[in-house]
């Protein structure tokens, strides 16, 4: 159960991709390389897994919402650095 829950996160994070992935046939902005690709496959799996891990630990509820929504703070900072730069740190390119 708890590996079939697993499995539908990754493969619902990873249909994120897809978005790239068919823009870059309708527009010129979107220009990802093999290393993009690469990198939000790492950090999207990474996030199935540390969400699944999060809803799997014996908590109260209340406790894991606050797990979650730290988390998914800190996910985003992370894909809004490699995205745009948003501290300049050398993580974005800069």
């Amino acid at each position: 159960m708890v590996y079939k829950r697993f499995l539908t996160r990754l493969l619902s994070f990873w249909c994120v991709l897809l978005v790239p992935f068919v823009g870059h046939f309708f527009t010129e902005e979107i220009q990802w390389n093999q290393i993009d690709y690469i990198v939000a496959a790492l950090l999207l799996g990474g996030a199935a897994a540390v969400s699944s891990w999060i809803d799997h630990i014996q908590l109260s509820k209340k406790s894991k919402s606050v797990l979650i929504v730290l988390f998914l703070i800190f996910f985003l900072l992370i894909w809004a650095e490699l995205a745009v730069g948003l501290f300049g740190s050398p993580l974005a390119g800069s």
